[in-house]
């Protein structure tokens, strides 16, 4: 059982356009090859925490390398090589004694995790898009940036785009965990 002594160190990486948004139709906007492999880099040898549709929309099943943990309300979703949890808490639970834990989407689990999010690996893309999932607003006053690289253009995908390191300026305490133990 999660303590409040011992908060998992948990993590989001998401891309975003300049509309915020995130998907379209259970996929990504654009597949940016780069952020592709950016991604597999940062979260290959951690779990990854997503949402069931997210789950869904993995043209691979499971991420390799990587523990898969699923959230979702439906009791009876089943699926082998992945990990299963019905609430934040069991998730906490889940990866408790992990250096680093990252949620991954959608929309909805992002906006549950965010509250308690220590770090943030964002993708900002260069573009608007018509999409139908949108990332919650983000108060970046609660977080300075570690890093930021410089532009990237992706030909394929006719997009602009950079990496940003984001970190919370401070401690997550008890009362993010006693709002996090609200979804149990």
């Amino acid at each position: 059982m999660v303590s409040i002594e011992k908060i998992p160190n948990i993590s989001i990486i998401v891309a975003i356009a300049e509309n915020n948004a995130i998907g379209k139709d259970n996929d990504l906007l654009c597949h940016i090859s780069d952020d592709l492999k950016h991604f597999k880099a940062v979260t290959s040898g951690h779990p990854v925490i997503m949402g069931r549709n997210t789950w869904n929309s993995l043209p691979r099943r499971p991420l390799p390398n990587r523990r898969n943990i699923v959230l979702t309300h439906d009791a009876s979703f089943v699926e082998s090589d992945v990990e299963v949890a019905h609430s934040i808490r069991q998730v906490l639970d889940l990866v408790i004694n992990e250096d680093e834990s990252f949620v991954m989407g959608g929309a909805a689990v992002y906006k549950q995790f965010l509250p308690f999010t220590s770090k943030l690996y964002i993708t900002w893309i260069d573009k608007c898009f018509d999409a139908d999932v949108f990332f919650p607003e983000i108060d970046l006053s609660v977080f300075s940036k570690l890093s930021e690289s410089t532009s990237f253009y992706d030909e394929k995908s006719n997009v602009s785009f950079r990496y940003s390191e984001y970190i919370r300026n401070i401690s997550i305490n008890s009362d993010n965990m006693v709002n996090a133990m609200k979804y149990n």
